[in-house]
């Protein structure tokens, strides 16, 4: 049953599986955060890591679409790795192979904020423990997983320009799924209708205003999500000072 496409077990938001991934994590999160120092001073730890997130992210896309053939539900319109989180997913793969810099300007924002809103609101049909529920959520933590890594072990900080080209790197996105969507009859990140779960986009109004409403508030969200950034790593250089002095 854990691999039937035609389950009856239904995924119901916040209930005591969908909590407890969420919480599990934001473990994780706290855990690579607390030995972010001692990954960074070993060389082999650190390559190691990079390695299986990357592999991580590979291996869940990999196996979901072998999931879509084997149960006989893989079709164009609705499969193709086109959705926000599957192209930041591929794209986190290969930020953390190369350790580009400017993969991460755009996926720091825009690979963060959109596997954090998939994670809280999943557009998901299966319940635990499913393979479709158990896949979502680890590709999704390792989409965050992937940026922070990058900040806390690599090094790497998000600027204001960041913000920019985050912006102009969605809109370039937005465009090339919507003539795919077009030419395949689909709705990848739907730029043609609203997913049928209960999602933040049902606050931003009818189509299409609510896509233009999405630009103002993946704005505003990149502009918090660096002043959070700017708080907290002047809070912690602040410490800093005061302990060496």
């Amino acid at each position: 049953m854990w691999l039937d496409a035609y389950s009856s077990d239904v995924f119901q938001a916040f209930s005591s599986p969908h909590l407890v991934w969420i919480g599990i994590i934001a473990a994780v999160v706290w855990l690579l955060f607390v030995l972010r120092h001692q990954i960074r001073s070993r060389d082999k730890l650190r390559a190691w890591l990079r390695w299986l997130l990357a592999a991580i992210l590979l291996a869940s896309e990999v196996c979901l679409q072998c999931w879509y053939i084997q149960q006989q539900v893989w079709d164009a319109s609705r499969t193709l790795p086109l959705e926000l989180c599957s192209i930041t997913l591929l794209l986190s793969s290969v930020m953390l192979m190369t350790r580009s810099r400017l993969l991460y300007q755009f996926l720091f924002f825009a690979g963060i904020a959109g596997a954090l809103q998939a994670v809280v609101t999943p557009n998901l049909a299966y319940d635990f423990p499913h393979f479709r529920f158990i896949q979502f959520f680890v590709a999704h933590a390792a989409i965050i997983l992937a940026s922070l890594y990058m900040t806390w072990v690599e090094g790497c900080r998000p600027t204001w320009k960041s913000i920019g080209l985050a912006m102009l790197f969605l809109n370039g996105c937005a465009l090339i799924v919507w003539i795919a969507d077009l030419l395949l009859d689909a709705n990848y990140m739907f730029l043609r209708g609203k997913p049928d779960t209960p999602s933040l986009l049902d606050l931003l109004g009818p189509y299409p205003y609510y896509i233009l409403a999405e630009e103002a508030v993946a704005f505003m969200f990149f502009s918090c999500m660096l002043l959070l950034f700017k708080l907290l790593s002047g809070k912690r250089e602040s410490a800093s000072e005061e302990i060496t002095a």
